[in-house]
């Protein structure tokens, strides 16, 4: 199932040929549909947005192996402030994963608003206490005024998402209607206003821009970093609040969080939302924000689960998304080809969830299409990386299925029956829930 709610935008220049190209690759089809793919509902998605919007495209799909567990929002003059988009995709995982990514989707982009809402507030109050009372108010006096109370600086955005972040973990955790003890989302997000744009990312779901480059090519640049368990900051982190983190002989490329003294669950990121059965061990629901001032060169940017990245590169991604014919099928385009490409890839294994947002920065695309490398994952230089991203961390095989198998006949958890890449979550213990203390679980294991 989808979600699209873009109008029609015909891309020009000389990538045209290239477009063709690259749908014979990926089989990727342009199908018309006006009405027909346009679903109302939940759809994984929550949208608000002031009429059709040339600038976003927005899809989701359901893989082989349940539940569609991803989500994804949208919303238009954000903060009550005209050109400010907030976007955001959540990938969850475990039992209870899609309650827990569509909590996220529902009620951060309100907990983020308020917070941000509160700090302006606060930034004008004290601008007034510290300023001249002269008393006299002329309309550029005012002017100024309004424009200072929607404008924060970037440690101000930061504490305002953390803030956020926070809350909605901790109403995770007093939640009674579902049990995210073992169960969990990532989130990223951004906040564009005019050529601002703050990411904000918890776990291994990834945003990148398409910009420009020094021949008029179109390079993908990685905004944010997949926060797994083996990237030097986190782990560091993981074992000194006695968690554990290592990989297991079938898989030996995958790092996991582990329980101190109990091999369970195996998370495979090291931040995330919910899973409170790792909270104590390292396991942290602090998102890494990051900022970068959008430039001429800069062409859209793209949101997505680790559905997407499983199974294409930085580079096929922005290669399919720019040869979309129209805005409106680009999000769903990049689906088709990730999901195709996991049947090239991975045949053996079920295809997992994908949820794509695209963010065009431009009003009119004009798009002139070139790749200097198409078989590299994201050859990217540091210089390509936002402010705060650790140069010595490298990328480990991401995790291609977010979600494991309920026996409904044993009520037991296990892994999918098919053979798979990598699960989020490895193990849990049987009757392991929110309301027992994680110090339960040895005796859990003993019987």
């Amino acid at each position: 199932m989808g979600a699209c709610c873009s109008k029609d935008g015909m891309h020009s220049g000389r990538y045209l040929e290239e477009r063709r190209v690259v749908q014979k690759v990926y089989d990727v089809k342009e199908e018309d549909d006006e009405d027909q793919n346009i679903q109302y509902g939940d759809c994984g998605a929550r949208i608000r947005l002031d009429g059709f919007s040339n600038f976003i495209s927005m899809y989701t799909q359901q893989g082989r192996k349940g539940i569609n567990q991803d989500s994804m929002t949208v919303w238009q003059d954000f903060t009550g402030e005209e050109d400010m988009y907030f976007c955001g995709v959540f990938d969850g995982h475990g039992p209870y994963g899609h309650m827990v990514a569509r909590h996220v989707r529902d009620n951060l982009p309100s907990k983020i608003s308020k917070a941000v809402k509160v700090a302006q507030q606060s930034g004008h109050n004290q601008r007034n206490n510290d300023g001249d009372s002269s008393g006299n108010e002329d309309s550029e006096d005012n002017h100024n005024q309004k424009h200072s109370i929607n404008t924060l600086s970037l440690s101000s955005w930061e504490a305002c998402l953390i803030k956020a972040f926070k809350e909605i973990d901790q109403e995770l955790s007093l939640d009674t209607s579902m049990d995210s003890f073992c169960s969990g989302s990532t989130a990223v997000t951004i906040v564009k206003r005019g050529d601002h744009l703050i990411i904000a990312n918890l776990g291994d779901s990834r945003a990148i821009l398409c910009s420009r480059g020094e021949d008029e090519e179109l390079v993908p640049v990685q905004l944010t970093v997949d926060l797994k368990p083996d990237v030097p900051s986190e782990a560091e982190r993981i074992k000194s609040c006695e968690g554990r983190v290592f990989a297991v002989d079938a898989e030996p490329s995958v790092y996991r969080i582990w329980m101190p003294d109990v091999d369970c669950p195996g998370l495979a990121m090291a931040r995330a939302f919910g899973d409170f059965c790792l909270k104590d061990y390292g396991l942290i629901s602090v998102p890494d924000v990051s900022y970068r001032k959008l430039t001429d060169d800069d062409e859209f940017v793209i949101l997505a689960t680790d559905g997407v990245w499983d199974a294409l590169s930085n580079t096929e991604v922005v290669r399919i998304v720019a040869s979309a014919r129209r805005r409106s099928l680009a999000a769903k385009c990049l689906v088709k080809g990730a999901v195709r490409a996991w049947r090239l890839k991975y045949p053996c294994s079920k295809i997992d969830d994908c949820a794509v947002i695209v963010l065009f920065l431009k009003d009119q695309p004009t798009y002139s299409f070139y790749s200097k490398s198409d078989s590299t994952r994201s050859n990217l230089n540091d210089a390509d990386l936002v402010t705060r991203i650790p140069k010595t961390c490298h990328r480990s095989p991401r995790s291609a299925d977010s979600e494991i198998s309920l026996n409904s006949s044993q009520g037991n958890w296990s892994n999918i029956d098919e053979i798979s890449r990598v699960d989020t979550v490895l193990k849990m213990p049987q009757g392991l829930t929110l309301r027992r203390s994680s110090k339960d679980v040895q005796e859990v294991e003993a019987h």
